[in-house]
């Protein structure tokens, strides 16, 4: 994951990009809780390649394992 996922404070504020772009993890997330296939990203983000799309979900994953839930 860390040869996809990068968190530069000097690109993209310091959001989780694909190394290499200014696509960030969220933009990836978003279009998979649309309903978007790998093959969609893709599509819509050629320069990806299905191991970086991988390598997103996989950041978000840890992220939410790492984050404390409080309930309202």
């Amino acid at each position: 994951m860390d040869d996809y996922i990068v968190v530069d404070p000097n690109i993209c504020s310091g959001k989780p990009v694909i190394r290499g772009s200014r696509i960030m993890v969220k933009n990836v997330l978003g279009m998979v809780a649309g309903g978007d296939s790998v093959e969609d990203i893709l599509t819509a983000y050629p320069e990806l390649s299905r191991r970086s799309i991988e390598s997103a979900l996989e950041y978000a994953a840890m992220v939410v394992d790492e984050q404390q839930v409080v309930n309202a």
